[in-house]
């Protein structure tokens, strides 16, 4: 366990990075924000919530780390979780790949070579994911999905936002014509509404940065939740979608910041952030204000500082890391 020194080394340096990338929205080296979402978030500005949680169910938290958000697009990486589960890899991967898109989340683009959406992080590969949920009808199919963000956050009062699912139902063009479009070409199954309330059921669960570090760290733990000690979903499937998120995490900025972050992450236009970082901890950060990739300024900026200077890129040399004694204990 980390003890009360190591801890609070811990919380003063996620106090030093608050405050180093919570300066004035705009301010802040390569990306403006232009836009929030919804547009009206823009009063919200100011909100910058931080959390960490270890594998050994250590966690701290700074900031507005308490305010709750909707889940968005991060809520696909566990619907692909469950279609996985529900599925098999073969059988998943046949419906839906694994390969960046290059193109933004609510492309119309696919992989014509597989028949398939390119990856289960853009909403065409979710909608997919979504489709791929066993259920005997739509609320069953929800329900299942909501006990499983549930194991995920260790908290069995997490619910759909009614407001979000209704606002985002109201605003579902795009994803309609999606959703059409892919069943002419055999690529969805059954009836499209249903399945775009089961999508976006997920997508208006609301959580908090200390929910999502948690969610995070379960992810990190092989798919256990650290806090519970209950299996959110086997281990050979978290090894899948930490690698989606690793490739396909962060819209069509995924490449770049593979490249230079080298953290597992999964973005959402609310302004949440959720990083996995194997055998070591989960990151949850939410800060509304986005940038032309639709990823949080501020989030990006918190990560790429985390693995600057900490060494935290999956693909540095162990020497490189700063934070290992704090943070990693022996997986159980």
């Amino acid at each position: 366990m980390v003890d009360t020194a190591e801890r609070e080394l811990v919380r003063t340096q996620l106090e030093e990075l608050r405050s180093s990338c919570g300066r004035g929205v705009g301010s802040l080296p390569g990306e403006e924000v232009v836009s929030y979402y919804p547009p009206e978030m823009e009063q919200h500005a100011h909100l910058f919530g931080l959390a960490g949680t270890n594998i050994d169910g250590t966690q701290w938290s700074v900031g507005d780390a308490d305010v709750r958000f909707p889940l968005h697009s991060i809520s696909k990486v566990f619907t692909y979780g469950l279609a996985l589960e529900d599925n098999g890899r073969d059988e998943t991967t046949r419906w839906v790949g694994v390969e960046p898109s290059g193109d933004p989340f609510n492309s119309l683009t696919f992989d014509e070579v597989h028949h398939r959406p390119f990856n289960p992080m853009i909403n065409a590969g979710a909608l997919v994911a979504a489709n791929l949920v066993h259920g005997g009808d739509r609320d069953e199919r929800v329900a299942r999905l909501l006990e499983r963000f549930r194991l995920y956050a260790g908290n069995p009062e997490l619910q759909v936002d009614q407001d979000v699912l209704a606002d985002e139902l109201s605003s579902n063009d795009r994803n309609l014509g999606i959703s059409y479009l892919m069943r002419s070409l055999g690529m969805l199954r059954g009836d499209i509404e249903d399945n775009l309330f089961v999508y976006l059921s997920a997508c208006s669960v609301t959580v908090t940065a200390t929910e999502l570090s948690v969610m995070g760290a379960t992810l990190a733990h092989g798919g256990r939740n650290p806090l519970t000690g209950e299996q959110a979903l086997a281990r050979e499937y978290t090894r899948s979608i930490v690698s989606v998120m690793t490739m396909c995490g962060m819209y069509d900025a995924a490449g770049e910041w593979t490249h230079d972050v080298g953290i597992p992450a999964k973005s959402a236009v609310s302004g949440g952030i959720m990083a996995a970082i194997p055998a070591y901890f989960g990151l949850g950060v939410y800060s509304p204000g986005l940038d032309r990739h639709g990823n949080s300024v501020r989030g990006v900026a918190v990560c790429r500082e985390l693995s600057a200077r900490f060494g935290l890129h999956v693909f540095a040399d162990p020497s490189e890391s700063r934070f290992g004694r704090v943070a990693r204990p022996e997986l159980g």
